[in-house]
């Protein structure tokens, strides 16, 4: 991650042109989530050829499956005989897998002689841990896991470009090319942070993607919050959490739309959950939950609340009329960089200066400056 990066949003009208897509105030609203027929949990994924997500180290299902069994047995040994029959294997390949979790960081004691235990409960985003925390959302159903993967959310792109459902997320240990706004990258080391996208198909015009972007801060926020009552995160428009002055989580939206409907919609959410440090030329401008209270993260149970909480804006936005205005209306009360911040405004070489007047009813930032009042349609925001 550059930590300089996320929300942003790509059109990729009939033709699939990408580039910043026209807001107008037209409004429609769904009255309900579309449906979709139930599917199965993965770990492993559906990446297209000859892309970056294509080269990703997809996750052995059985690896969760052990874990699980693990977690559910965790004041006994449990045999590599027990844990074959529970995968349809053989205790050599029971073998090989402990030894693959014990790479990846899992805590797991024994040998094939005596059995396996955990020593303590792994902090991966394996489906089989999430799955059953979201229970009730639409994101339970269609969980795709990678060790290692280019992006999460050109996976995404991916997969709903050739029909992966609503509800589809897409998780990551570690990413080498994470993307964020524009051409920034996204620093993502391995099991640190919580490197998510999921796929959404509202029934609402390009128009009202913006609004989505602002309610996903508002999820990651109300998340965060829920852990840990100490941290009070700050929304910086329109993209970026952040905790004091630097930046803790970037939301990266595409959109695949013609015109008047959107197709599909990828939100991409990084948040620095455990990073000691950062490289020199980030820690001006990033930090991580870890470093602001001094204490280690559950990444799942991060995960879970920053889902369930995505979960309830997506609800609101598709099915209450006045969505729309809460929204707008929230995300100005729990950001101080929306009305009265100093500020000066980076967009396509140009750069202007002034301060912040509150969002426009489509949720795009005012800012006075000496010419007048200038509407922010995209660029970068920063304290003047």
């Amino acid at each position: 991650m550059s930590n300089r990066s996320p929300a942003e949003l790509k059109c990729r009208p009939a033709i699939v042109v990408s580039g910043e897509f026209p807001h107008n105030s037209s409004i429609k609203k769904a009255t309900t989530i579309r449906k979709r027929q139930p599917a199965r949990m993965q770990s492993a994924s559906i990446p297209s050829k000859g892309t970056p997500a294509s080269h990703a180290q997809v996750t052995d299902v059985r690896l969760g499956r052990i874990v699980r069994l693990l977690m559910e047995h965790a004041t006994v040994v449990a045999s590599g005989t027990k844990i074959a029959q529970e995968i349809s294997s053989n205790r050599s390949e029971v073998w090989r897998l402990i030894q693959q979790l014990r790479g990846l960081g899992v805590d797991v004691a024994g040998h094939p002689a005596t059995g396996y235990r955990l020593r303590s409960v792994p902090d991966l985003l394996l489906p089989d841990i999430l799955g059953p925390l979201l229970r009730g959302t639409i994101f339970n159903a269609q969980l795709h896991h990678f060790y290692k993967i280019g992006s999460t959310n050109t996976a995404a792109m991916e997969a709903a470009a050739e029909g992966a459902p609503e509800g589809s997320v897409f998780l990551a240990e570690e990413q080498t090319a994470g993307r964020g706004r524009g051409a920034h990258s996204w620093l993502s080391a391995r099991s640190t942070g919580i490197y998510c996208s999921v796929v959404l198909r509202p029934a609402l015009p390009p128009s009202e993607v913006l609004v989505l972007a602002l309610a996903a801060g508002l999820a990651v926020r109300a998340a965060i919050e829920q852990v840990d009552s100490r941290v009070s995160p700050d929304l910086r428009w329109p993209n970026d959490v952040l905790s004091g002055c630097k930046k803790v989580c970037g939301i990266l939206t595409e959109m695949n739309a013609e015109a008047t409907r959107v197709r599909y919609i990828v939100v991409g959410i990084g948040i620095n959950v455990n990073q000691p440090t950062f490289p020199k030329e980030l820690e001006a401008e990033a930090t991580s939950l870890r470093i602001a209270t001094g204490s280690e993260w559950s990444r799942v149970e991060l995960t879970a609340a920053l889902l369930k909480s995505l979960d309830r804006e997506y609800r609101l936005l598709i099915e209450q009329p006045d969505a729309r205005q809460s929204i707008l209306r929230r995300f100005a009360e729990q950001s101080t960089w929306v009305r009265g911040k100093q500020v000066r405004v980076e967009e396509n070489g140009s750069r202007v200066e002034g301060t912040t007047e509150g969002l426009d009813q489509r949720g795009f930032l005012q800012v006075r400056t000496a010419q007048g009042l200038k509407t922010v349609l995209s660029g970068t925001v920063r304290e003047k």
